[in-house]
């Protein structure tokens, strides 16, 4: 039985294997995902981001033992941290932190190094999610470095985000500064149990209300004309609207107050078929994600490494533009 096989019988250890040499992109790596792509398409991927400090492992950690307790769904972690850009290295901390969930079969936690990728998602964190999908996992849970507003890699890759805030962090609008207020699916506050929740709260609700007015001015005849938020068009109801939820995940106060939120996300996604539209988002990323690696390492291995280097000291010494290079070589 070979290594796709096994995980398709839910083999731990094959799965061990398997995400080791996709993340390594070797030759076995990519030949089990071309193998094993038709059995995908069926989990749930949840995104989970926000600033460092925020607790958003110790949320994964609730939200494993949620799904696990309450709906007996297998759980697949995949936790990305940093690298170091010097030594390349990265702690993989977050199974320290998750102790918890340590012992049962149907849970299954896995670190990986960003290694320098834009956001800290590395390239092969979709292909790692395939095999979880493959593998029969029911939910996946993905869990970002929170290094700021290239976290908004994470909305091509999940069905469902949530972007976790804490009282007491400085500016209560800085999500929205970073620009990742608008990625959010759930708004999580956690900590809550610290004081400036409420205003925390409040200014989160009020950019939401800034991204979603209940009244609306459009052009009608040449006048104004505000339409209230009662007299909704097809349009509008095909919006969804982030729900805000305060969490205190060290005690594990409000995580089914959340849950029921990501189930709303997710019957809404299956009512208005965002579902379909998010799986073709999140094939065509990888898609062209593959087609700009492929070519580029393409081009480099017929480029003459001695023009390559001419070229670069052409830049540096300000003779010719890194616009005209490109232009040159490629012609």
């Amino acid at each position: 039985m070979n290594l796709s096989q096994a995980l398709l019988n839910q083999n731990r250890l094959a799965l061990t294997r398997l995400l080791t040499q996709v993340e390594n992109n070797t030759k076995q790596g990519r030949e089990a995902l071309n193998e094993l792509f038709p059995h995908t398409g069926k989990a749930h991927l949840i995104g989970i981001t926000g600033a460092p400090g925020t607790g958003k492992s110790t949320l994964v950690n609730q939200l494993a033992l949620y799904y696990r307790k309450e709906h007996d769904y297998r759980v697949a972690i995949l936790a990305v941290d940093p690298s170091s850009p010097f030594t390349g290295g990265a702690v993989l901390g977050d199974r320290v932190r998750m102790r918890d969930l340590s012992g049962d079969q149907n849970i299954f936690i896995r670190s990986m190094a960003s290694r320098g990728s834009l956001g800290g998602l590395a390239q092969s964190t979709s292909a790692m999610v395939q095999l979880f999908d493959a593998a029969n996992y029911d939910v996946i849970l993905v869990e970002t470095v929170g290094a700021g507003q290239a976290e908004v890699d994470i909305a091509k890759l999940a069905h469902t985000t949530l972007v976790v805030e804490a009282p007491g962090l400085g500016d209560d609008i800085q999500a929205i500064k970073a620009g990742i207020l608008e990625i959010a699916d759930v708004l999580v506050i956690n900590k809550a149990d610290r004081p400036g929740v409420e205003n925390t709260e409040r200014a989160l609700k009020g950019m939401l209300e800034l991204a979603h007015p209940a009244r609306r001015v459009f052009q009608h005849h040449g006048q104004n004309m505000v339409v209230e938020a009662e007299e909704k068009d097809e349009e509008q109801e095909n919006i969804w609207i982030p729900e805000v939820k305060r969490i205190i995940a060290k005690d594990g106060d409000g995580i089914a107050e959340l849950g029921e939120a990501i189930a709303r996300h997710v019957d809404f996604l299956r009512e208005s078929d965002e579902w379909s539209r998010q799986t073709r988002t999140q094939l065509q990323t990888t898609l062209d994600a593959l087609l700009r690696e492929k070519l580029f390492n393409r081009f480099l291995d017929k480029l003459s490494p001695q023009v390559y280097a001419k070229t670069l000291s052409q830049i540096i010494k300000r003779e010719e533009s890194p616009w005209s290079a490109v232009e040159r070589l490629l012609r």
